[in-house]
């Protein structure tokens, strides 16, 4: 229980930092100076570095131990320093330090709840730490919002990263908590050996993971253009209407996390599954605040059965290489849809030149 708090402690306090700003980097993008294409180009940049961090970060967690993978993770993290970027390539450099506590830490955050819990609790867990990191997304874009209309988007970015700062601080001292002993490998940590460990079940799952998400990466990173760009609301709306999503999927846990521990797992991936086919349907066919109110809800039912698919990939795993089989899954899951940000971002030149 104590390595589950404070890694919980840890998720929130990044969480809370990051949001601050995370979701207006396209629009701090476009003060830079850069195009649509390079925005596309950034969100595509993310989804690779997700998936190529993962499996490095599954291996440092199994054979370093979590705590000492988690304070590598944290501190490649805080040395982003998107704040002193004199023009929009330098954010590209940044996010290769920034994404080392999304993507590498992952892993071990997942093995973590397996180390700590039998399977009939682990989907609980799960929701914990999603309810955890999405309170602070609920609030901290409607703040970092407020910060931009009061400062410009530079500025506003700029002072929310000096927070996030002061707070990864906090999270180092949460994860020398962690006391999970350094695992011994069982099997060979070769990559391939690794895969072939895989059950069928889970390698389904990955393949549709893949399909969901191509489709969700199309459009993802230009969902903030698009609110204040297209709809004409300002930064602050934008805010409101992801802390509306993400209070939706906090809302949408509590219901059904007894049910995925005792009833099973698919139906409720399923429904995730549903939900992030409608939400980009919901987005184009609002045209005001109050329409897009009710899409941002159904965004936030995207993460119905979110726990229960971490649960899942954790049940089907071996424990022995915990942590390199969920880097592995989530490797080949970004690197299948890198390219797909990219692609939108390519569509949506050719709509603007029309």
């Amino acid at each position: 229980m104590r390595n589950l708090l404070a890694v919980s402690a840890a998720i929130f306090l990044l969480a809370l930092g990051e949001n601050l700003w995370k979701r207006f980097l396209p629009k701090y993008l476009e003060a830079l100076g850069a195009p649509v294409t390079a925005i596309g180009l950034f969100g595509s940049a993310q989804d690779l570095l997700d998936g190529v961090y993962q499996y490095p970060g599954g291996w440092i967690g199994d054979r370093w131990g979590r705590r000492r993978a988690l304070l590598l993770f944290v501190m490649l993290a805080t040395i982003g320093g998107y704040w002193a970027a004199p023009s929009w390539p330098f954010v590209f450099v940044g996010l290769l330090f920034v994404m080392a506590w999304s993507s590498m830490a992952s892993p071990t955050l997942f093995a973590v709840v397996g180390d700590a819990l039998p399977r009939e609790r682990r989907a609980l867990g799960f929701t914990v730490q999603s309810i955890l990191r999405r309170i602070p997304i609920a609030i901290a874009p409607t703040l970092g919002g407020l910060a931009i209309a009061a400062y410009g988007v530079r500025g506003g970015v700029h002072r929310g990263l000096a927070v996030t700062v002061a707070l990864a601080l906090l999270t180092l001292i949460a994860v020398r908590r962690v006391d999970i002993p350094v695992g011994v490998d069982a099997v060979p940590t070769h990559i391939v050996t690794v895969w072939r460990s895989l059950p069928a079940p889970l390698r389904w799952l990955l393949a549709s993971d893949i399909v969901i998400r191509t489709c969700e990466g199309l459009v993802d990173v230009f969902l903030v253009l698009y609110v204040i760009n297209v709809v004409g609301l300002g930064a602050t709306a934008y805010g409101v209407l992801i802390g509306v999503q993400m209070t939706t999927s906090i809302v949408s846990y509590l219901p059904v996390v007894r049910l995925a521990d005792r009833g099973g797992r698919k139906p409720f991936v399923i429904a995730t599954f549903i939900a992030f086919a409608a939400f980009p349907v919901a987005v184009v066919l609002a045209h005001d605040f109050a329409t897009l109110v009710v899409a941002f809800v159904v965004g936030g039912l995207r993460e119905i059965g979110e726990p229960a698919r971490k649960a899942l990939i954790v049940d089907l795993v071996q424990p022995s290489v915990r942590a390199r089989s969920i880097g592995l899954y989530y490797l080949v899951r970004s690197v299948a849809i890198a390219p797909a940000a990219v692609v939108g971002g390519l569509l949506a030149a050719t709509v603007n030149e029309r």
